[in-house]
């Protein structure tokens, strides 16, 4: 046996899919469903994008960004609760997600969110990651 870095993207890639091959044999990763939405303006310039996935009772929220030109006039909120209508209709129960200490932690509180567990000093002292999830 040999023990070396491997510190590229396909060496990652190669890891997560190995991790899937594994899982699939105690589960039916298949069902494991993606979740986009997007907001262009009449340009085609992306606006907002929010990024997840949907895998049995669970919606993970992966990625969420809003164009600073939009925020805090309701898109932002559109586009949250037309995902978790999205989840609901696809049998999920909950919601899961991840969000830095300069990010949108208030944001997701004001549509029910709640804070289950921070990671200090994130990824530098003084900063944090903030773990939230919320029943649908």
């Amino acid at each position: 046996m040999h023990l070396t870095e491997q510190h590229q993207a396909e060496f990652a890639e190669l890891a997560k899919q190995k991790i899937a091959e594994f899982n699939a044999l105690h589960w039916d990763a298949s069902l494991r469903q993606p979740l986009g939405l997007a907001i262009h303006d009449d340009a085609g310039n992306l606006l907002g994008a929010l990024a997840g996935r949907t895998f049995g009772n669970w919606f993970y929220l992966e990625s969420f960004w809003l164009a600073p030109e939009l925020r805090g006039k309701g898109q932002g909120s559109e586009l949250l609760n037309r995902a978790e209508q999205i989840a609901r209709d696809r049998g999920c129960r909950y919601v899961v997600l991840d969000t830095l200490d300069f990010q949108a932690r208030p944001f997701y509180e004001k549509h029910g969110y709640q804070l289950q567990w921070t990671q200090q000093d994130y990824p530098f002292a003084g900063g944090a990651k903030y773990f939230m999830s919320k029943v649908l």
